[in-house]
C-alpha cells in the first residue's frame, strides 16, 4: 500500500495546497514500494497519458493522492504483469468509469506462449520482443538500432528483463528532443563503469559462505544502484548548472 506524506519535517513532507505534491515528494513516497522509480519515469508516464496532475501558474507539477495511488498501479502492473502501457491506461480508465476490467495476463512469457503459471519460488522477471516492442512503442528497425549500440541487451533465451522496458522508454522519450541512440553511448559506457565499481564492491558478499550473507548481496546491490544514480544526477545537474527536481 503506498504511503502519502504526513506533516512534519522531512524529504516526504512536502505536501502543500490542501495535500498536492511535488514530483519529488511523490518520488519519495513511490520509492517505499519502487526503489528503481526516477523522476524521468514519472514524466514519462504522465506523457503517455497515465497521470495527469494539474499546474501552478508556473509551471510546477502538482500530484494530489488520488495520482500517487494510479501511478502506484501503473508501477505495479509493469513489475507485476509486464502489460504495455496501452493495456495499462485502459484497464485503469475501465475502473474509473466503473467497469468490471479483468486483467490481462500478457507479461512473463515468450512469443507466442503462454505465461507460465504462478509458483511459489520467486523468478526473474522475462518479457518477450513483441511486448517490448508494444511497451516502448517502437518498431523493430528501432529496436535493432538499440541493439546495436548496447542500449538494450536480450538475454541468451531472446528475451529481455523487465529494466529493459524502462530503458527503452527513455531512449524514445529522448529522442524527441533530438538525441539520437549514437548519442547514448557515452552514458551506456558509463553506465558499464557504475555497474562495474558496485560489483567490486557486493562481489565479497555473494562469495561468503553465509547464505543470509549472500542473501544480502542483492539488497546491498539496489541500494549502492540506487546511490550512484541519485549522485550521476546530480553530478549532471550541477554540470548544467541547474537544479533537478
Amino acid at each position: 500500500m503506498l504511503r502519502t506524506p504526513r506533516g512534519g519535517a522531512g524529504p516526504g513532507a512536502a505536501a502543500v495546497d490542501g495535500g498536492a505534491m511535488s514530483i519529488g515528494t511523490v518520488l519519495n513516497v513511490l520509492r517505499d514500494e519502487f526503489p528503481e522509480v526516477t523522476i524521468s519515469k514519472i514524466r514519462f508516464l504522465e506523457s503517455e497519458g497515465l497521470v495527469e496532475p494539474r499546474r501552478t501558474p508556473s509551471g510546477y507539477r502538482k500530484f494530489s493522492t488520488e495520482d500517487v495511488e494510479r501511478l502506484g498501479h501503473v508501477l505495479r502492473m509493469q513489475r507485476d504483469h509486464y502489460l504495455p502501457l496501452k493495456v495499462i491506461r485502459e484497464h485503469l480508465d475501465a475502473m474509473e468509469r466503473g467497469e468490471a476490467a479483468v486483467l490481462p495476463t500478457v507479461g512473463r512469457q515468450r512469443d507466442g506462449q503462454a505465461a507460465a503459471e504462478p509458483s511459489d519460488a520467486p523468478t526473474a522477471a522475462r518479457i518477450g520482443r513483441s511486448e517490448l516492442l508494444a511497451a516502448a512503442g517502437i518498431d523493430e528497425r528501432e529496436l535493432q538500432e538499440w541493439e546495436s549500440y548496447g542500449l538494450v541487451v536480450p538475454l541468451e533465451d531472446g528475451v529481455y528483463d523487465a529494466e529493459a522496458v524502462t530503458v527503452a522508454a527513455l531512449v524514445s522519450e529522448l529522442g524527441r528532443f533530438g538525441i539520437e541512440p549514437r548519442h547514448l553511448r557515452l552514458m551506456k559506457a558509463a553506465a558499464d563503469r557504475e555497474a562495474g565499481l558496485v560489483d567490486q564492491v557486493v562481489a565479497p558478499l555473494r562469495r561468503h559462505r553465509n547464505p543470509q550473507t549472500r542473501a544480502h548481496a542483492e539488497a546491498r546491490t539496489k541500494e549502492l544502484a540506487g546511490l550512484t544514480a541519485r549522485l550521476h544526477a546530480a553530478l549532471v545537474g550541477t554540470a548544467l548548472g541547474v537544479r533537478l527536481p
